[in-house]
């Protein structure tokens, strides 16, 4: 049966959803990818293994374009399943074991679920799968300055709570990868992009193996801090989530990646200054940035914004099968970066 927002529940009956799970939904589904359907009847029996009682219904979510997502109701409460589309199940301890150090430490994200025999990841349809609680609220799609001082003190803090983490995997998404998709993704392109391409790469090359990037402190990263990976209940954090590029980088490559995503002007890519001054400072005061940073900020933006860049490209004229999968446009950040090569940004506190 079809429940209320297209739900699939069981037995026929309805179930009851909270507004916020509804406008979280609204706020995703642009970037709508569900690479392994799962139907309520594969649930109910894969759901017996965990202590949360029968599974009541399912949704295909939007969250990103590299794994299944979706919302599930169960007779414990609401919940998120995620299948993993290129993640294996040696890669994935890392990142739940660090939602739930991280959650011990205060941090607001998703609690990962453990089964009866205390595993984290579980096959389903042969693809490792999760489950982790789900976050109140919806995602700040349009924010403020108080909004970006609310992330930038909360990825502090994050930041800082995962210094003991004893898990270690390099961001995926780093220079290797770069190295490696620049040369697929060049046939591609624009010969004006094409030479700014291996322009910044050779730029992001030296620079990474400089002495200044070197003593950058690091740590467990997100490293995909968007809007849509964040929750707000009002003007009220509710938590990060979707930790699965992360990885230990330098942080403030993560502040870097955040601020790009948060702090600009969505139609150009230009700084809002207001905003990312708010953000700097917030996350200033809970985790001072170093000399180091200061002198390498303007780097780490541009490495941000080639970072997504590159990502983009790659999905763009590489993609992927999917139900409802519309890749972004790579534009928006080969503007971005043109606009951090160019334009001199605001300095750190």
């Amino acid at each position: 049966m079809t429940g209320p927002a297209g739900w699939i529940t069981a037995d026929q009956r309805p179930i009851t959803l909270h507004l916020t799970w509804l406008k979280t939904f609204k706020a995703f589904q642009i970037d709508m990818a569900v690479f392994t359907s799962v139907s309520l009847d594969d649930l109910g029996p894969w759901m017996t293994q965990f202590p949360l009682g029968k599974a009541l219904a399912i949704k295909g979510i939007a969250s990103g374009i590299e794994n299944s997502n979706f919302f599930i109701g169960t007779e414990a409460g609401e919940y998120v399943l995620t299948i993993f589309e290129n993640l294996g199940f040696e890669q994935l301890p890392f990142y739940l074991k660090l939602m739930r150090h991280l959650a011990d430490r205060g941090v607001l994200v998703p609690a990962p679920v453990a089964n009866a025999q205390g595993e984290l990841v579980v096959a389903l349809h042969g693809k490792p799968a999760a489950i982790v609680s789900k976050l109140a609220g919806s995602s700040q799609m349009s924010p403020q300055p108080l909004h970006c001082a609310e992330v930038g003190a909360m990825l502090a803090r994050m930041h800082l709570a995962a210094r003991d983490f004893p898990l270690h995997q390099p961001n995926l998404r780093a220079l290797d990868w770069w190295q490696a998709t620049t040369p697929v993704v060049l046939p591609f392109l624009s010969e004006a992009n094409q030479q700014l391409l291996r322009a910044e790469m050779q730029y992001q090359e030296e620079f990474a193996a400089g002495a200044a990037y070197a003593a950058f402190p690091r740590g467990p990263v997100h490293a995909d801090l968007f809007r849509n990976n964040v929750m707000f209940d009002g003007d009220r954090l509710t938590g990060f989530f979707d930790f699965y590029f992360a990885g230990c980088d330098t942080w403030l490559f993560d502040v870097a990646v955040t601020v790009n995503d948060w702090c600009i002007d969505f139609d150009s890519g230009a700084l809002d200054h207001a905003r990312a001054d708010a953000m700097l400072q917030a996350y200033h005061a809970v985790r001072p940035f170093t000399e180091e940073e200061r002198s390498g900020w303007q780097v780490m933006l541009r490495a941000a914004a080639l970072r997504f860049w590159l990502s983009r490209l790659y999905d763009y004229h590489l993609p992927r099968d999917a139900e409802l999968l519309t890749p972004h446009d790579p534009g928006h950040f080969e503007r971005i970066l043109r606009l951090r090569v160019s334009i001199a940004s605001p300095e750190l506190p």
